[in-house]
């Protein structure tokens, strides 16, 4: 499959050839299934699969506008939309939406949100409030995407790497988190912390500040922030992320999420 992609990735004459858009489409199959991911970890590390993004890509231009009837709702696109709840174990909320090949596992519950193609959220996750889980997003098992969440998407370019939200992360109300910023296990985001590739993410939990881009370590707990740069106009406030303490194994994993906030006076 990664060959017939790879050649119609390279010649889009090729996305007219049957034999081509039927392995598009068995990709995109895969996908919905979880039986294949854009990102997979390897141990401590991810592996992006850059083909199964190409395919995503190419699955749009193959696919004709239709309109989907949704009892007193229309829509007009490209993409059919997740069925099956019932049995996949999935409980959805009213007005809250997935599209067909993304993947959903046992145990996830929607509250009136959004899941994006290509997306992957594993089991026991909580996707609430018009929290949206953008295209090719890989969300861990019993995680928490509180209110207004915003998890970035990514297709172009192929080479970047998607969000990365790992097992048993809490992600307080309407954060966002774009850039294929990944988020380490456990980890905890207090409201409004918002994290691109360059912000700035400070530990300052030490004697001196330690500063890390693009991750947020194991266990963190992280509050909005600001630091002062210079410009040509002068100085001025720039957000960045503080790493203000650990998660603590002697508190319950059911309620730490909440609690590992609430130790240091800080708002979910």
């Amino acid at each position: 499959m990664q060959k017939i992609i790879e050649a119609a990735w390279n010649n889009r004459k090729l996305l007219k050839d049957t034999a081509t858009q039927t392995t598009i489409r068995e990709v995109i199959e895969l996908l919905d299934k979880g039986k294949l991911r854009v990102a997979e970890p390897i141990g401590n590390e991810w592996q992006v699969n850059e083909w199964v993004k190409k395919a995503v890509i190419l699955y749009f231009p193959i696919q004709k506008m239709e309109t989907i009837e949704v009892g007193i709702f229309e829509y007009h696109d490209k993409m059919k939309l997740k069925t099956n709840y019932e049995a996949l174990g999935v409980r959805v909320v009213p007005n809250a939406v997935a599209r067909y090949g993304a993947y959903l596992a046992k145990g996830v519950i929607m509250m009136p949100s959004y899941v994006n193609i290509g997306a992957y959220v594993d089991s026991g996750t909580m996707v609430d409030t018009w929290a949206t889980v953008g295209s090719c997003a890989q969300i861990g098992k019993d995680v928490h995407l509180s209110g207004g969440v915003g998890i970035g998407g990514v297709l172009e370019p192929v080479q970047a790497a998607p969000v990365i939200i790992e097992d048993g992360c809490f992600i307080g109300s309407r954060c966002i988190v774009v850039e294929g910023v990944r988020v380490q296990s456990q980890a905890v985001l207090g409201a409004n912390v918002v994290l691109t590739k360059s912000t700035k993410i400070i530990d300052v939990t030490g004697n001196e500040p330690i500063e890390y881009k693009g991750i947020v370590p194991s266990r963190s707990v992280v509050i909005p922030g600001a630091y002062t740069k210079k410009f040509p106009a002068g100085e001025y406030n720039v957000p960045c992320a503080l790493i203000i303490g650990q998660r603590k194994e002697s508190t319950d994993l059911k309620t730490s999420l909440n609690n590992a906030l609430r130790e240091y006076d800080v708002a979910v």
